[in-house]
């Protein structure tokens, strides 16, 4: 677990990648940041404007030093998301950041008809992966929309590119995380 002192660190990190690169410059971290942040962590930095959706993107898997994770998440997310056109700088001022630290991905080992009864809805969020695709939505996705655990399973199918219900065929693979969730303000 890490503290509220620790996400204000991240969240920092994420928004001064961001304003670095408008800067056009690298962005300095302090060694006792390094050393402190070091272990790997999954991650997602999510941007918004005025609560709309302006990027979300990271690493579901620790892959990558927690604060590396971070500094790339973010830049991804305001200048790579494929859904939206990358941030400009006026629309700099108006961002929110929120940084999700993320839990190792488990296998739900459950026949697909007992998933609902194995997702916990608020604290859980979903990986959904067949063979040619997959699908993430962070925990407090389906808080925000109030959806219950088959609604969650479904639109996790959707944002994988598949038909809703695909959840319950034998070759989909349904994973679990947990995140610990910073934001701004």
């Amino acid at each position: 677990m890490f503290t509220e002192e620790d996400g204000k660190v991240l969240l920092k990190l994420a928004r001064d990648s961001i304003k670095s690169f408008f800067e056009g410059k690298d962005v300095h971290v302090k060694d006792d940041i390094i050393k402190k942040y070091s272990e790997k962590h999954g991650v997602f930095v999510t941007i918004t404007i005025d609560n709309t959706l302006r990027g979300c993107i990271g690493y579901p898997e620790p892959i990558y030093p927690l604060y590396e994770a971070v500094l790339n998440s973010a830049r991804s997310a305001a200048f790579s998301d494929p859904r939206f056109k990358p941030l400009t700088k006026e629309e700099f001022k108006d961002i929110h950041v929120e940084v999700s630290v993320l839990t190792v991905p488990e296998l739900i080992k459950a026949k697909p008809e007992d998933y609902v009864k194995n997702i916990n809805v608020g604290e859980d969020g979903l990986i959904i992966r067949s063979k040619y695709s997959s699908g993430l939505l962070l925990p407090q996705v389906a808080t925000e929309y109030n959806w219950d655990a088959k609604q969650f399973l479904e639109h996790t199918c959707e944002k994988a590119g598949l038909d809703k219900d695909s959840w319950k065929e034998k070759d989909i693979l349904v994973y679990k995380f947990q995140g610990q969730i910073f934001k701004e303000g």
